[in-house]
This record gives structure tokens, sequence and C-alpha cells, in this order.
């Protein structure tokens, strides 16, 4: 393609992957939403997503930009929302969900009429997939796993509204790692049984330069802690985990023979953030607690408290 690629890397710093290749500029314009300059903050969108953690992402991504949002659980909930009088701008559609698939829900949506975008959401290759959900009217497609910032990049296209960008861009500094923010000599357990939230803390966290070792339940948690608990200095700890849960983990890992058992730092993820929950997370041996959806700048704090 008449570019080029090349590495430069040095050891114990890093690596960086750079190209260049040689493309002609398109000549289709971007399809956006009709009457693109309107009042971004009247459009409606609704996010399909069988997975409840997706569908809370969703929702608090769209309270920080100021963007309406409804969420379903499946296609034909997401229909019944329809059907019932309420129209969207922007649909975010997963691909695999059981019953009624993406595929088959865009197709619905376009039969409605209007000029709806739809975006498809997967963590499969858009190669696989792309040609049926083209057909389907699908016109976009995300790549799980999902980012503040795609996902307000995407509405900004749809809309062609500058003003959205900006702000989602602003919203992002705000709350991202600033320059103090280095935690490359810590390295804490991040225990979560979902793979995609595991990917997006991981992410976000990346910039920081920390060392985070995953566990996908209680068990693996407290076993990676029992072989060395010199090495970990912090435990993110989701309490709704397969085979053990966080509440059982935490217990256990302070009842452990070793002083720095009882001295680690455990935070809470948790959707529930009522006094009760909160006090039982305390009481199960934790010392504080993270709500879900995740908040960037929540978890910096916490890293900065008992990191130090």
């Amino acid at each position: 393609m008449g570019g080029s690629i090349w590495i430069d890397s040095e050891l114990g710093k890093g690596s960086v992957f750079s190209f260049t290749v040689l493309l002609e500029r398109g000549k289709e314009e971007r399809r956006g939403l009709p009457g693109s300059r309107l009042n971004w903050g009247n459009v409606r969108m609704l996010a399909v997503d069988d997975m409840p953690e997706i569908r809370e992402y969703f929702g608090d991504i769209a309270r920080r930009l100021d963007v309406k949002c409804d969420v379903a659980a499946g296609g034909e909930e997401a229909l019944a929302l329809i059907d019932s009088g309420r129209h969207y701008d922007i649909y975010f559609v997963d691909w695999k969900m059981p019953g009624m698939d993406g595929i088959e829900l865009s197709r619905r949506i376009k039969e409605y009429g209007g000029e709806p975008v739809v975006i498809m959401i997967s963590s499969t290759e858009w190669s696989f997939i792309e040609a049926e959900a083209k057909g389907a009217g699908v016109d976009r497609f995300l790549a799980k796993p999902l980012f503040p910032s795609m996902i307000a990049d995407c509405i900004s296209e749809c809309l062609g509204a500058e003003g959205l960008l900006a702000a989602a861009e602003a919203s992002e500094a705000s709350g991202g790692p600033g320059e103090a923010d280095h935690f490359e000599d810590y390295r804490i357990i991040l225990a979560e049984d979902v793979e995609i939230n595991r990917e997006i803390v991981s992410a976000l966290l990346e910039p920081t330069g920390i060392n985070i070792e995953c566990a996908e339940n209680g068990v693996e948690a407290l076993r990676l802690f029992s072989e060395n608990p010199r090495r970990y200095d912090l435990i993110l700890m989701d309490v709704q985990m397969p085979e053990m849960d966080g509440y059982e983990a935490t217990r256990r890992i302070r009842a452990l023979d070793d002083p720095k058992a009882k001295q680690v730092p455990i935070v809470a993820m948790t959707a529930n953030v009522f006094r009760e929950d909160i006090e039982k997370c305390l009481a199960s041996g934790m010392n504080d607690h993270l709500g879900k959806p995740m908040d960037l700048d929540d978890v910096l704090r916490k890293l900065r408290q008992y990191l130090g």
C-alpha cells in the first residue's frame, strides 16, 4: 500500500509501533442524522444489550453527555419501547443476544421507517459479520470493549455536532489520569468476573503505569494473594462473583496468617451503593467501595488515597 511499518523499542521502557500508508481520499459523505444542527440534548438513543453492565455503562455515559438514553435487555424489549411510541435517533445494538440477535433487531428497526442510525457493538471481528449487518441496515460498527470517547465520537459523527465531541473530550480529560498519577511501583489485584469490565478498568488505568493482575472470581483472588501477600499493594474486589463472592474472599484474606493480609487495602466494586450495602462491605473487612458503573476519577481518588 505504498507505506512502511517500524518499531522503536527500549528494554525495560516499552515499544512504539508506527506505520505509514498511502490512501485515496474517500468521496462518499458520512451519513448523519437529518437536521444535524439541532440541539443534540434533545436527541434520543436506545442501547440494547443483554449484559446489565453494558446497559449501566451506556446510561452513565449518556448522563455525563446530557443525551437522553433508554436501555433494553433484548430485541423484544427494544421493539416494545418503539411500539409504545418511543422513537430514537440512534440505536446501539449488541450483535450477539439470546432470542432475537442484533442483525434481526436492526432489520426490524429499519422497517419502522425514518432515518435512524443503527450502530452495532460486538467483540467479534467486524469482517465476519459486516455483509449480513449492512444488509440488515446497520450503519456503523463499534468494537468492544467500549470507551466513553469512542461512543461520544460516534454520536458526534452521527449528529455532525462538533460541540458534543468537544464536551466529551473535556469530560474525559477532566476525569483522566493527571501528570501526578503515576503508580508504576505498585501492583494490584483486580477481582472481576465480567471480562469486559476487566478490560475497561485495565485500559483506563494503563496511563498510570500501575501493574494489574486479574482474577475472575473470589477463589482466584484469594489464591493470588495467598501465594505472595507482599506482592500486592491493593485489591479491587467485585462483590458479586461466581464460586466465591467478594465478601467471602475478603474475609478469608483477612484471616490469613500474614501481617500484610490485615493491612492490604481492599476496595469493593458494586452497583449497590445504599447504606446497608456499604456497611456489609465494611463488615466483611473491606476498607472502601466504588460504585458501578465505575468513574475513572473516583478510581484515581482511591488509588491516591491508599497508595499515596
